[in-house]
C-alpha cells in the first residue's frame, strides 16, 4: 500500500449503541476507515456490520475510557487501520438521578471518570500525532446538559460542562498545529437511553413518565427529540474539510431546546 493509499481513519469511542454507532456509520460513509471502540468488543458485531455495508473497513477495539493503559492500546490498534484523522469522544455513563445530598462520592467520581476524564484521556492519546502531522479533527460529545439544568443530575451535567472547557482550551492550544477540536451538545435523542432518562426523572421528581417526556419535547421549537443520526451527521461536518474554520465551538443539536 502506498503513502496515499494509506486509508484515514476515525475513532469512535462507546460505538456499540445509539450515537456511537450512528456517528460510525456517518463518518464511514463520508470514506473513513472507524476503529469503534466498548468496553466489550463483542457489543460491537452490529456496528462493524452497518459500517462495512457502506464499503468502510471496521476494526473493533476494547476501550475502557476510563483507564489511561486501555486507552493508549486502543490508540496503538487504532494506528494500524491507517493515519488517525479523526477522534469522536463519545463512550460516557447517564450516572445517578438523586439530589445531590443523596448522591455518593463514589458515584460522583464514577461519572467524572467516565464523562470527562474520559475525553480526556481519549484525546490525550491522539494529540502527538496528530500535530506531527498537522492536521485533524477532535469532537467531544458534550451534552444539553452542560448548559442547561437536568433535575437530578449534578455529576454528569458537571462533567459535561466540563468537557465544554477542555474543548475550548484545547482548540487553543493545538489551533496552531492545524488540529481542530469542537463539542456536540446532543438534546435528548430519542432511544432506549432517553427511555431510561424520562423513566429515572419520572421517578425523582414524582411526575407521570408522559410528563418527563413532556418536559423534553415541549421546551422544543420543533416539538420532537432528537435523532441519532442527526447527532452523527453533525460530526462528520465537524470532521470534514467543510468545517475547516469552526474550531473551539460547542455545536447543539437540541431541536430548539439550547440555543446559547
Amino acid at each position: 500500500m502506498t503513502v496515499a493509499e494509506v486509508p484515514r481513519v476515525a475513532v469512535v469511542t462507546g460505538a456499540n449503541r445509539g450515537i456511537g454507532r450512528a456517528i460510525a456509520v456517518a463518518l464511514a460513509a463520508d470514506g473513513f476507515a472507524i476503529a469503534a471502540t466498548a468496553r466489550d468488543p463483542e457489543t460491537l458485531t452490529d456496528t462493524v456490520e452497518e459500517v462495512e455495508k457502506v464499503g468502510a473497513a471496521c476494526a473493533a477495539l476494547a476501550c475502557d475510557v476510563r483507564d489511561e493503559e486501555s486507552v493508549a492500546a486502543m490508540a496503538a490498534g487504532a494506528g494500524e487501520l491507517g493515519t488517525v484523522h479523526t477522534v469522536v469522544a463519545n463512550a460516557g455513563i447517564a450516572g445517578p438521578t438523586a439530589p445531590l445530598h443523596e448522591i455518593t462520592l463514589a458515584q460522583w467520581r464514577d461519572t467524572l471518570a467516565a464523562d470527562l476524564d474520559g475525553v480526556f484521556l481519549t484525546f490525550r492519546a491522539f494529540v502527538p500525532g496528530l500535530m506531527t502531522r498537522a492536521g485533524g479533527s477532535l469532537i467531544a460529545i458534550s451534552s444539553m446538559t452542560g448548559k442547561r439544568p437536568l433535575h437530578g443530575r449534578t455529576p454528569y451535567a458537571a462533567a459535561k460542562l466540563g468537557v465544554i472547557g477542555l474543548v475550548r482550551t484545547l482548540a487553543v492550544e493545538l489551533g496552531p498545529h492545524g488540529v481542530r477540536v469542537n463539542a456536540v451538545c446532543p438534546g435528548a435523542v430519542a432511544g432506549p437511553r432517553i427511555e431510561d432518562v424520562i423513566r429515572n426523572q419520572a421517578a425523582a421528581r414524582g411526575i407521570t413518565e408522559a410528563e418527563a417526556l413532556a418536559a423534553f419535547t415541549s421546551a422544543s421549537p420543533l416539538g420532537r427529540l432528537v435523532r441519532a443520526d442527526e447527532v452523527a451527521h453533525t460530526c462528520a461536518f465537524l470532521a470534514s474539510d467543510r468545517a475547516a474554520s469552526i474550531t473551539g465551538e460547542d455545536v447543539n443539536v437540541t431541536a430548539g431546546v439550547v440555543m446559547y
